[in-house]
């Protein structure tokens, strides 16, 4: 029967539902969401809050869109799905066509996949496939650095951090690859890709390819790295014969300050996987995009076959919401809006390295973080954000934002001043 009250199917929530990274039996708490619209999540009691996370870096045009909503009640009208085994529809072939001119020129070849997740699992299986097929069937093994994130799938979670990501305790049923430090760059150049191309020597015969997130290593802990470490990356890969796999899962679509992080770094990957701001944090939806090298080489022995297939490939919605919103952001002033953010984000998040319990703050395009020295309290610091008015979702030492391209000055402003003023609250405490 429907449920009468608020706190009827909050509790209910409570008691069935698992959310993301959280305990059943000591759930965090959870806030009751009636509507979003442009930066602001409307709560059940009336509250509204500014959203500093993008819906988990998705929604880069806010909320209740006109034209993404408008893109999806026409796509509805005539199909909201159909199998991509044997058919095919406008909206896939039309998205295609966007990021095939969109991206590197040697990226002609898009795999539709369901989330960011499965981009990266198709990314790997195109990688192992493609050496399989020229009878190099040894290498199966990927090369990778710490601190990354990949996805909670076994594949993704095989190439995230061993030791300090969220997936340690699965270490006995993950395949085993390589890794090596993550990337430091200095001021006068230097870095530590020598570890890399130590590990790509020994390990030659065994490495399909490496994989990597291009200048920012999103939820393994919002680290930021130099564009000559990509570029060394891509000569060590060439030179090494192993594929170059780019997870922009997070950076892609303007995030960093270009459409995509590896522009930045004047390369090209073998592999590209786009999820998440794909299509404007509306529905799930991933690609897994490829050159004709990659193509062929899995033609190799006659097959040509990938093995993967998801049911709802290639989503005609998600499609359609996905052109929508790719032509939105084009159309847009996007690259002097990230431009703005970076500056504000630099200029009012700078006070928060003053107090002692901060450790950095580093501001790369749309991204803000504050790394702390101790790891937050996640239950209570959630509280207080939403007692500000905002909505920022920290994790272990971190409190970042990531918000909506949209977003208004005074907007930012109240959310690096909800940061400072909890920050230095804390901080007070701790002395």
């Amino acid at each position: 029967m429907p449920f009468q009250k608020i706190s009827d199917w909050l509790e209910y929530d409570k008691n069935h539902l698992w959310h993301p990274y959280t305990s059943m039996t000591d759930p965090l708490p959870t806030y009751p969401v009636e509507s979003a619209h442009g930066v602001r999540l409307k709560l059940a009691d009336g509250r509204e809050l500014i959203d500093g996370m993008s819906s988990w870096w998705a929604a880069i045009h806010g909320y209740n869109h006109p034209v993404l909503n408008a893109a999806l009640e026409q796509q509805i009208q005539s199909m909201s799905h159909v199998m991509f085994g044997g058919l095919t529809h406008l909206p896939a072939v039309t998205l295609a066509e966007k990021l095939v001119n969109l991206t590197a020129k040697p990226l002609q070849h898009v795999f539709l996949a369901d989330s960011g997740s499965v981009a990266v699992e198709v990314a790997i299986k195109m990688a192992i496939q493609y050496w399989y097929a020229q009878g190099k069937t040894k290498k199966q093994k990927l090369l990778t650095v710490r601190g990354g994130y990949h996805g909670d799938t076994l594949g993704g979670m095989s190439v995230c951090d061993p030791v300090n990501g969220m997936h340690t305790m699965f270490q006995g049923v993950l395949p085993r690859h390589f890794f090596v430090p993550q990337p430091i760059c200095s001021d006068d150049g230097e870095n530590n890709i020598e570890a890399m191309e130590k590990q790509l020597q020994q390990h030659q015969s065994e490495i399909a390819a490496v994989i990597i997130e291009p200048l920012v290593q999103g939820a393994g802990g919002m680290h930021f790295y130099c564009r000559e470490y990509l570029q060394q990356l891509r000569v060590l890969c060439d030179k090494y014969d192993v594929l170059l796999i780019l997870d922009e899962i997070a950076t892609g679509f303007g995030r960093t300050g270009t459409l995509f992080a590896y522009e930045q770094a004047d390369i090209v990957p073998d592999i590209l996987c786009l999820g998440k701001a794909l299509t404007g944090g509306y529905l799930t939806l991933a690609a897994t995009m490829t050159t004709a090298k990659v193509v062929q080489g899995i033609s190799a022995d006659g097959s040509g076959v990938l093995m993967h297939g998801p049911t709802f490939m290639a989503n005609p919605l998600a499609c359609q919401v996905a052109n929508a919103s790719i032509d939105l952001l084009l159309s847009s002033p996007w690259k002097a809006a990230i431009e703005q953010i970076e500056k504000q984000l630099q200029e009012e998040l700078s006070i928060c390295q003053e107090l002692t319990i901060v450790r950095d703050v580093r501001v790369k395009g749309a991204i803000g973080v504050v790394e702390l020295k101790e790891a937050v309290d996640m239950k209570t610091m959630q509280a207080d954000f939403v007692a500000q008015g905002v909505w920022i979702r920290p994790f272990n030492k971190l409190v970042y934002i990531m918000p909506p391209y949209i977003i208004k000055q005074g907007e930012l402003t109240k959310l690096t001043q909800a940061i400072y003023k909890i920050l230095k609250r804390l901080t007070l405490n701790a002395n």
